[in-house]
């Protein structure tokens, strides 16, 4: 893995996405980012909390929701082991213990990158628990108190969680700008800035593609077409370079580019890095 690709903050990006995924119930649910459950450092990297018990959540990854809902992430480059699913065992009846709720009221969910193929067979023929593929990308486990789902977000439809299946290292430019265009929509309460850098810093190719489009496409034809040509280019002589924000070193290219993901709301710091400029001249490009 790359100097660059190892700082990307992946956990802080999702905790961003699951709440995108979910703002439409904002005011029904409480998120709460890496809940500790004791003085030591047992942590959950989200648990959402229905406000009123009642509250019917009509989102596919959230079908599931009880009172307390518990959720396990993995970066793209990780998956959920056998030991990671008995350890966020354990701590759902911890939670159900220290905070006096009922284990049934209690549900667990695994989002990850890849199919648990492995896990899947053990919870199947060792723990005799039934898997099933309710809806793409979502596999629910019963014969427990509680219910428990595995999700792979790369299964997911694109039109009902463009930002968990943003969360990987493979987005295209077409992707790129769908984000960007969905993001230009958010309502300014939304916080989007982990995400945005963790989806940048882990595509700066697609970012550089997206980028060298002179105007918006106007259909996906012309979209898929100037990705294709820019495909080819690349694959000439770029596939193993560093996207640095120039072409054949020139700065004002850099500084086009730059504008660029200003102006798709990428933070400051991560277009210094991608593009390598003097952080003065990013700056200016904020007042200008």
């Amino acid at each position: 893995m790359g100097h660059e690709e190892s700082r990307i903050a992946w956990h802080p990006a999702f905790v961003e996405a699951i709440q995108l995924e979910l703002k439409e119930y904002r005011n029904s649910l409480e998120f709460i980012p890496e809940f500790q459950l004791t003085s030591e450092p047992l942590k959950i990297d989200c648990v959402i909390v229905k406000k009123t018990k009642d509250a019917v959540i009509k989102k596919n990854i959230a079908a599931i929701f009880r009172e307390a809902n518990l959720i396990e992430y993995k970066s793209p480059d990780d998956y959920v082991s056998v030991a990671d699913f008995n350890k966020v065992y354990a701590y759902a009846y911890l939670y159900s213990s220290f905070n006096k709720i009922p284990i049934s009221n209690l549900t667990i969910s695994f989002i990850e990158s890849h199919y648990p193929r492995e896990l899947l067979a053990y919870l199947s023929e060792t723990r005799g628990f039934k898997v099933e593929e309710n809806q793409a990308g979502i596999y629910t486990i019963a014969g427990d108190a509680l219910p428990i789902q595995f999700v792979d977000s790369r299964k997911l439809p694109v039109e009902e969680n463009l930002w968990l299946k943003g969360l990987n290292k493979r987005l295209d430019p077409i992707e790129i700008i769908k984000i960007g265009e969905e993001v230009r929509r958010l309502e300014k309460i939304a916080r989007v800035q982990a995400y945005i850098d963790a989806v940048a810093r882990a595509n700066y190719h697609a970012i550089e593609e997206a980028m060298s489009m002179s105007e918006p496409a106007r259909s996906l034809d012309e979209v898929l077409e100037r990705t294709g040509l820019i495909a080819k280019w690349e694959a000439r002589g770029r596939a193993e370079g560093r996207v640095e924000g120039r072409i054949e070193g020139r700065v004002d290219k850099a500084l086009d580019i730059a504008q660029n993901m200003i102006n798709l709301g990428i933070p400051f710091e991560t277009v210094v890095s991608a593009t390598q400029l003097e952080p003065e001249k990013v700056r200016a490009l904020y007042r200008d």
